[in-house]
């Protein structure tokens, strides 16, 4: 074997989920990236309770002006690996699709 040449060992991945880790919901996500890095960030935006007639709602919206997007979680990955993400969530997304389709039928 010449020297140059590496011998590569492949581990398997043993996926672990602390107890208690808290999952959120995202209802928004911002894209950002460099040239080495992608940065996703996941925002959940919790709507207002408003009551009252759609002029009442309308009046209060106008007061409120805005609302706050509040980061639940910020993954930063590389270019290789963010291609990786993308094609896994097509995969996922497509069977996602096929199955509701199925049941659409039945």
């Amino acid at each position: 074997m010449d020297t140059k040449e590496k011998e590569s060992i492949t581990l398997p991945i043993e996926w672990h989920i602390p107890e208690g880790l808290k999952s959120q919901f995202a209802t928004n996500l911002v894209i950002q990236h460099t040239d080495q890095e992608f940065i996703i960030s996941f925002f959940e935006i919790e709507k207002p309770v408003l009551l009252g007639s759609p002029d009442e709602v309308k009046s209060k919206l106008e007061v409120i002006g805005k609302m706050r997007a509040n980061c639940v979680a910020r993954i930063i990955v590389t270019p290789k690996r963010m291609e990786e993400f993308i094609k896994a969530m097509q995969t996922n997304l497509d069977k996602f699709h096929s199955r509701t389709e199925k049941k659409e039928e039945d």
